[in-house]
């Protein structure tokens, strides 16, 4: 089972950011982990991109759209969960 993670750097938040990067980082967790199952059990072979814009997409779907409008994920990272989903399926 995948379980991704996400944590955000302090040096690129602001003063309040900082004071809720906790919570802050619970919250985003959450999102990804759930969007991660789900693309995961709806997976019908597609490619690692689109795996990882269906991620992209239900992460943002399951969180506050102020919160889901500032949350731009390392793409990297995002790619590597959506290779990891194919890559279980193979």
């Amino acid at each position: 089972m995948i379980n991704p993670r996400v944590t955000l750097d302090a040096d690129s938040l602001g003063p309040v950011e900082r004071k809720l990067q906790k919570p802050l980082e619970q919250q985003l967790t959450s999102a990804l982990q759930q969007a991660t199952h789900s693309v995961d059990d709806n997976y019908q072979g597609e490619s690692v991109d689109e795996v990882a814009q269906e991620l992209l997409e239900e992460t943002k779907d399951g969180l506050h759209p102020d919160i889901a409008a500032g949350f731009t994920p390392d793409g990297a990272q995002l790619h590597a969960v959506a290779t990891a989903i194919v890559d279980e399926h193979r």
